[in-house]
């Protein structure tokens, strides 16, 4: 028993070393691999890569960003188990190659001219012949007439009961088999490409060179060397960012907890950046003309990046990738927004901050972006729809005919520049707020300002439109808010509304619409409560007629203060005006004026900052980004795209076929026997059968 077990386990070990080479080398499983390679593309392409942490989070929620987040789903080309699957798949192509291989070539030297007469007779392509010819000679003329139409031949002779007889074997399509090398060939190549151009490089940096991600902030040059990578690392792809009239040499590598600095052996200045727009907003070109500085050499270089159309220097291309903001300098004119706020202005830089101080409250002000052209759709439809009509005949126009139809018109116009900045509070917290320069035209006649505000990044901006006055500016605004929150102002324009409202014979009405529209601008300006909570604006209104009103009456009730409304707030204006000193309000622009200033008035509450920051002046400084890259897999991947092109040809379009006729005498003549067989059995290989078996077979005079 002791003298058999160390043979045993030799054995054993083979058979699990035997059975793990088989399913590595197995295409199951290199499909299972290529399965699971296709569903993390999906994934990373569906997901953003390397994103700060907190976009996720206010994505997917906290539990489910945790969860992504430890199956490495923020950065799958560089995750651990991605780089293990492709070099597995690396590993099962090749191993698939290495044990083919020898086949195959083994199986294209051979011409299998050793088959039997009887085996013949099993192939589907198969025709016999009779012919008054000699063998020997039949096999040396039909052996031409198959090399002269591209087959391989072969002839052998054979001794049978009958005499001498000839075999000739005939082979054609043998680069089907080499696409198979080629193609498999090409995967293997693709994926080392992958690898050599991904984040492999790095991540063995980081985990033997020491090297760690910076999370910090502030100067770039103030990084410690831990967080830098070497200009000698041989494959890298980060963004450098240049603004006009600087230069720079350290791209950012981002990943999905910070950032690595990538030092370049070059610095590129950029001298001019060029953006140009199509009507709808979008950008037609953006181009950057730079000077590259070898820091070598001192040697310089003109270049010109253009999208598609990258500059190339010491091996590492500098792709054109989008463009920023560069530092522009910013005016900012604070409208008050509340009782206690002063206009003032601030100036900055984008990308800056300064303190703010609201009495006891202090603020950072951020300023984030300045968008020189704002182009919107302006097209609206203000009519009413039935929404039980159906127009069967416009319906089915608006979706047939020329490609450019769509069901919603547009109208597109630049509506100018626009500011956004945030305001964040001593906790921390912030809101992003973006502000037009100049009154955009609504499409009704009236001009509004549009001050933008969100909670998050991931939320739209929600937009308070506000009036401009005769000189289109907020001031008439402004000036109105403030008479509002004014009880001395309210008064004044209460009554100078209820001596014009009623007729001078009837005194005794006076009083009551005085009070009616004394209720009505208390509730309206928040000064009042409506079933014990603090309410303001047309909600206000609203909430007392439901309160106070019977149903059946709430209809005719709101309309009377509507309208005691609006002739108030035309009086308080007007009051306004004149104790500013200011001129009255044109007629021709009171109307809608008015009617924008109630729906403005009803909303201005809820705009959650003390000031708007409309943008004065600016002197915009652009920028441009680069994707600079090192791939030195990438002609290796080319190389195996064209394999992979070749090799798919080959096995798709190239038939390996194999013919065998087998000639024995046969009286005065011979006796032919013909066969073909075809990797894929096609309507093609039978018309090309049919072909040779009247071309060799069917001549009624085969030495002619």
């Amino acid at each position: 028993m002791s003298s058999t077990t160390p043979q045993a386990e030799p054995t054993v070990r083979a058979g699990r070393l035997h059975a793990a080479v088989e399913l590595l080398a197995s295409m199951r499983f290199a499909i299972a691999l290529l399965t699971i390679i296709c569903i993390a593309s999906v994934i990373g392409t569906v997901v953003k890569q390397h994103e700060p942490y907190a976009n996720y989070v206010n994505q997917f929620g906290p539990f489910w960003a945790q969860v992504f987040d430890s199956l490495k789903l923020y950065a799958v080309y560089s995750a651990w188990w991605f780089l293990l699957i492709l070099a597995f798949l690396v590993i099962s192509t090749s191993l698939c190659i290495a044990r083919n291989t020898p086949k195959i070539f083994s199986d294209l030297k051979q011409y299998k001219e050793n088959i039997r007469e009887q085996s013949l007779q099993a192939f589907h392509h198969k025709a016999q012949g009779h012919w008054a010819e000699a063998p020997a000679q039949a096999a040396q003329r039909l052996g031409q007439m198959l090399a002269g139409g591209g087959w391989k031949v072969r002839l052998q002779s054979r001794q049978t009961a009958d005499g001498e007889g000839w075999m000739i074997a005939a082979k054609a399509g043998a680069a089907n088999k080499l696409g198979y090398i080629a193609a498999h060939s090409a995967i293997v190549l693709i994926c080392i490409g992958g690898l050599l151009d991904g984040d492999l490089f790095v991540r063995t940096q980081m985990w033997l060179g020491g090297k760690s991600v910076y999370s910090g902030g502030g100067l770039i040059s103030k990084v410690p060397e831990q967080h830098r990578l070497s200009e000698r690392n041989p494959a890298f792809r980060g963004d450098l960012m240049v603004a006009e009239g600087t230069a720079s040499s350290t791209a950012i590598l981002s990943q999905s907890d910070g950032v690595l600095l990538q030092e370049l052996p070059f610095a590129v200045e950029l001298k001019k950046f060029i953006v140009e727009y199509y009507s709808t907003g979008m950008p037609k070109l953006f181009a950057s003309d730079i000077v590259i500085h070898d820091k070598a050499t001192g040697e310089k270089k003109q270049a010109r990046v253009e999208v598609n159309h990258p500059a190339s220097y010491k091996g590492i291309e500098i792709y054109q990738s989008s463009f920023d903001d560069g530092g522009s300098e910013v005016t900012l004119h604070a409208v008050p927004m509340g009782q206690a706020s002063k206009p003032f202005e601030v100036t900055g830089t984008i990308g800056s901050s300064s303190e703010l101080t609201n009495g006891k409250e202090k603020l950072t002000l951020e300023f984030t972006g300045l968008r020189v052209i704002n182009v919107e759709n302006m097209a609206g439809n203000n009519t009413a729809t039935d929404v039980r009509a159906v127009d069967l005949r416009s319906s089915i126009e608006a979706r047939l005919g020329s490609a450019d139809k769509t069901v919603t018109k547009k109208h597109l116009r630049n509506v100018g520049p626009s500011v956004s900045y945030k305001l964040r509070d001593a906790a921390g917290q912030a809101r992003e707020y973006n502000n037009y320069m100049v009154p955009v035209d609504t499409g009704d006649g009236v001009r509004v300002f549009l001050l933008g505000m969100r909670e998050t990044p991931s939320e739209p901006y929600r937009y308070l439109r506000l009036p401009v006055d005769e000189n289109e500016s907020l001031d008439g605004f402004v000036r109105l808010r403030a008479a509002l929150g004014n009880p001395e102002m309210r008064a004044l324009a209460v009554e100078r509304y209820a001596a014009k409202a009623v007729d001078p014979k009837r005194p005794e009405l006076r009083g009551q619409l005085a009070q009616s529209a004394q209720r009505a601008l208390g509730l309206y300006a928040g000064q009042e409560e409506v079933a014990g909570k603090k309410v303001w604006g047309l909600q206000a209104l609203a909430d007392f007629l439901d309160v106070n009103v019977p149903e059946a009456e709430r209809s005719r009730a709101g309309e009377m203060f509507v309208r005691i409304l609006n002739g108030v707030l035309y009086e308080l204006d007007a009051a306004a005006r004149e104790r500013a000193g200011a001129k009255p309000l044109p007629q021709d622009m009171t109307q809608a004026f008015m009617t924008q200033s109630v729906m403005s008035l009803s909303d201005a509450p809820l705009y959650p900052a003390p000031m708007a920051l409309m943008l004065k002046d600016f002197k915009q400084v652009q920028a441009s980004v680069f994707q600079v890259a090192r791939a030195p897999g990438k002609t290796v991947v080319y190389l195996g795209c064209a394999l992979l092109i070749l090799g798919v040809f080959a096995m798709l379009y190239i038939r390996e076929r194999r013919l065998w006729i087998w000639l024995t005498p046969a009286g005065q003549g011979l006796q032919a026997r013909m066969a073909m067989s075809v990797n894929r059995r096609t309507l093609n290989a039978d018309q090309e059968f049919e072909q040779l078996q009247s071309r060799l077979l069917n001549q009624e005079d085969p030495s002619a």
